[in-house]
């Protein structure tokens, strides 16, 4: 009897594609990236549904951005694309949950850029460029340490380690609660990952029934991660009232807009902010710049023959690849058309920039990993206009520092098969093994 040849699958559809399943965003990279680009080929956007979840009003949906040019349109309209009510989340979350996570990146102008101009002084590239050697002496100390214990786990070694501790020390939260900070960030972010929160809310389809249970349970984990983040900036922030110093939340708690402070609860918010977006999205850039440059053996040895010349445009390619925010919220505010087509006031529309960053009208050759890729104009940090990400300069900054370390004292360092985030928002990896050799003389 002749044997079959092996079936071939069924080819993707868009009818396939459903963004609100978690089935979806915990397939393969390269599947998921298969299904933007076919979507990036319809005439019209997809809209996706939420299933009805208990406990929230039922959610109409949102359309799905994906092709480069509508989502840096939509990022130079935020008069129509509004970050209010909510720029991070799918759907809209109930009010006691809000008041723990809007922040200044759910905002609009003028307050949002009043409100930035206080943030920002501290991520000036002169600021920055000053606070340079200091980030060089702890990514040596981790590279030091990591040497020590050998190989394991490099995100909690390496690409956890040095963006909080940065992120802490700008904001002034002492090291003793550097641990507590990764801990309950890692629930905000991984909120539909089971590991953090326990259960999972599985979105299957936009008919689902999800359990009443599982939802408050989840729910009441986010929002006690908050609740915590909070009572850290609370008492931080009375300390730095009561005796200013040169920290960044010194100059939020004591910083005057039009004639008013910032509540404690408006600290609170951009505190949680700024210690979830200065760790999470550049710990995860470094783990995949490990991976990427592992399964491209080429593109290492190409860095490392010109490190300073070519690190500026590796970082630019990791970001682009890697994406790790993949979509930002926004909310129309009136009617208007875009590409064709036409979108109604309070229609929602999520801008995918892990598409936008792989879109093949923009980007020769969108899936592959090319450190000479020039121009790389790349949505990683966010599109243009007020949203672009306040920490850009910061992020790049740590992550030429990590590798420059990385690679001058381990150059044969690898990485194994990554344990990823199971997430629609953040392309994390919850572990990385990593393997290397220590060359004689270093350490």
């Amino acid at each position: 009897m002749t044997p079959r040849e092996p079936t071939a699958p069924p080819a993707l559809t868009v009818a396939d594609i459903d963004l609100s399943d978690l089935r979806f965003w915990a397939r393969p990279p390269a599947e998921r990236a298969r299904a933007f680009a076919l979507l990036r080929a319809q005439p019209h956007p997809l809209r996706f549904r939420m299933p009805k979840v208990p406990f929230l009003r039922r959610d109409p949906g949102a359309w799905a951005l994906v092709r480069y040019a509508d989502v840096v349109e939509a990022s130079r309209r935020p008069e129509v694309f509004s970050s209010e009510p909510s720029a991070t989340s799918p759907t809209d979350m109930p009010g006691w949950m809000s008041g723990y996570f809007t922040s200044m990146i759910d905002m609009d102008d003028p307050r949002h850029a009043k409100i930035r101009r206080i943030v920002s002084r501290a991520f000036t590239p002169r600021m920055l460029a000053e606070a340079e050697d200091d980030i060089a002496r702890r990514a040596a100390r981790i590279v030091d340490e990591l040497i020590a214990a050998g190989p394991g786990d490099f995100v909690a070694r390496v690409a956890m380690r040095l963006p909080v501790e940065v992120i802490c020390d700008m904001l002034g939260i002492p090291a003793r609660h550097h641990a507590r900070v990764v801990r309950l960030t890692n629930i905000v972010i991984g909120y539909t990952d089971p590991e953090y929160v326990g259960a999972t809310v599985k979105y299957a389809g936009a008919e689902a029934r999800v359990a009443p249970l599982r939802v408050l349970r989840v729910l009441g984990t986010v929002a006690l991660a908050g609740w915590r983040l909070h009572r850290l900036a609370a008492a931080l922030g009375r300390r730095r009232r009561a005796a200013p110093t040169g920290d960044l939340t010194s100059a939020l708690v004591n910083a005057n807009i039009d004639g008013e402070r910032l509540s404690p609860r408006e600290f609170a918010t951009f505190f949680l902010l700024l210690v979830v977006a200065g760790n999470e999205t550049t710990r995860t850039a470094i783990a995949h710049g490990l991976k990427l440059f592992t399964d491209h053996p080429g593109q290492r040895r190409l860095l490392l023959a010109d490190f300073e010349g070519r690190i500026a445009g590796a970082v630019e390619e990791i970001v682009r690849h890697s994406t790790p925010v993949i979509f930002m919220r926004r909310n129309l505010t009136r009617d208007f058309e875009l590409n064709g087509h036409h979108y109604r006031r309070g229609d929602k529309v999520t801008l995918f920039y892990a598409s936008a960053n792989r879109d093949e009208t923009v980007f020769a050759d969108p899936d592959a990993f090319d450190i000479t890729r020039s121009p790389n104009p790349h949505v990683g940090f966010g599109g243009p206009g007020p949203h672009f990400c306040l920490g850009a300069h910061l992020a790049r900054r740590e992550i030429t520092v990590m590798l420059r370390e990385l690679f001058t004292r381990l150059p044969d360092i690898t990485a194994g098969e990554p344990d990823r985030l199971l997430s629609s928002f953040v392309n994390g990896y919850k572990r990385l093994p990593c393997a290397f050799e220590v060359p004689a003389g270093a350490g």
